[in-house]
């Protein structure tokens, strides 16, 4: 009789194997010694030692289903409990039971993946469709189109759902999807008809600023024409095939009208070219009066300067402001020392200014003790609030005592 740690051949040829349940029969050996025997199923059992620890290695390192795992330890198990191998197999059944809830907590583990997959898939869905359905109220009609277009890209590459739940939320996205499209279908199709509806109006305005075009009636034609290109403006545009047409025949007309106007003012500006030299001598002559010094003298002198001014006819319009600026300002300087002389000359106004700058001046005494009382008393925030009030009404005796200053006081 042969025999090891984990086995033995006895006197039959019967090979045994040792378990933690006792003894059990591997098999029968005929063929040769024992010790040939038991190491014909060592090598099984090591056999068995290698595909469990290849099965071991797949399921740790690659995606081996869990289906599949569980066939191959099934297959394995078999072979364990079949007892025809010689060695410890209490210790490859605790492996493959290893195995099992290592698969286990793997199956586990993905379908916990697949739940996140499946809540990110349906979190990423209805984020499509809640934008989807943002955009279907847009008015910008092709940034709107444009990204819809790229949302059903997204949607193309994300997982399905369970159906109920895929079809509801693609319900929704492509409700969301045709709504825009019928608003941006109506949309252009009012457009079509406003474009429509301004080509009519430009072609009327047209007929009427070609008709107008020979006028001489300058001051009213200008003035319609002014309408009409109000009135262009405000009609919107046209289909643009026909605006550039309708607006270099509506600019035509204008040009043809302004153009002899222009012709028959340039002879009126050389009349009041003229005029425009006289009113710039004698707006020369008024600014040597500045400044002031002899009010009574000044006022005369200006007089009689402003009565041949206004004996002369037009300027040109674009002269006007300068030339007219000039006279107003010494007309100014005149008014503003008539006013300084009423003042000086005004003892009703100086009793006015005098009496107030004394009220002004009590009140500050006043105010002065006041806060003068309150610091020696301790309270400083009646102090600081006096003190505020002081320097309001400084200010304002600061202002009384220029004003009387004016009065030579």
């Amino acid at each position: 009789m042969s025999s090891d740690p984990w086995g033995r051949v006895d006197e039959t040829g019967t090979v045994y194997v040792r378990t933690a349940d006792g003894e059990k029969v591997v098999g029968s050996w005929q063929a040769g010694s024992p010790e040939e025997a038991l190491a014909y199923f060592e090598r099984k059992y090591e056999g068995l030692v290698v595909e469990i620890g290849l099965l071991e290695k797949r399921v740790r390192t690659t995606d081996l289903s869990a289906k599949d795992a569980q066939a191959a330890i099934d297959h394995l198990r078999e072979q364990v409990d079949a007892h025809h191998a010689v060695g410890d197999l209490d210790a490859l059944r605790k492996r493959l039971d290893k195995l099992v809830a290592t698969v286990d907590a793997r199956r586990e583990e993905r379908k916990a993946q697949r739940a996140r997959q499946s809540d990110e898939a349906r979190k990423a869905k209805e984020d499509l469709v809640a934008e989807a359905e943002q955009l279907a109220q847009s008015d910008q009609w092709r940034a709107a189109g444009e990204r819809l277009r790229a949302l059903v890209d997204t949607w193309k590459g994300l997982p399905r759902l369970d159906r109920k739940s895929d079809d509801e939320l693609w319900h929704r996205f492509s409700h969301a999807r045709s709504a825009f499209s019928k608003r941006r279908k109506a949309h252009f199709a009012q457009l079509d008809a406003q474009r429509e509806e301004a080509r009519r109006v430009k072609e009327r305005l047209v007929a009427e600023a070609e008709a107008l075009s020979g006028s001489t009636d300058w001051g009213p034609t200008a003035a319609r024409y002014r309408e009409l290109m109000a009135e262009w403006k405000a009609a919107g545009r046209a289909q643009r095939e026909h605006e550039d047409d309708l607006w270099n025949r509506f600019r035509g007309a204008q040009d043809v009208f302004f153009a002899a106007r222009s012709s028959v003012f340039a002879e009126r500006d050389a009349e009041q070219s003229e005029n425009l030299k006289l009113k710039e001598e004698l707006a020369e002559e008024a600014e040597k009066l500045l400044p002031i010094t002899d009010l009574k003298t000044a006022r005369a002198a200006f007089r009689s300067i402003n009565e041949r001014w206004e004996a002369i006819g037009h300027v040109p319009r674009d002269a006007r402001p300068r030339v007219e600026g000039r006279m107003h300002t010494v007309e100014r300087a005149i008014q503003e020392a008539e006013e300084a002389e009423w003042r000086r000359t005004n003892p009703e106004a100086r009793a006015r200014a005098e009496g107030l700058t004394g009220q002004l001046q009590a009140a500050v005494d006043k105010l002065r003790a006041q806060i003068d009382q309150a610091r020696a008393q301790g309270n400083n925030a009646k102090a600081d609030k006096l003190q505020r009030e002081l320097e309001g009404r400084q200010a304002l005796l600061e202002q009384a005592l220029k004003g009387l200053q004016e009065f030579g006081g």
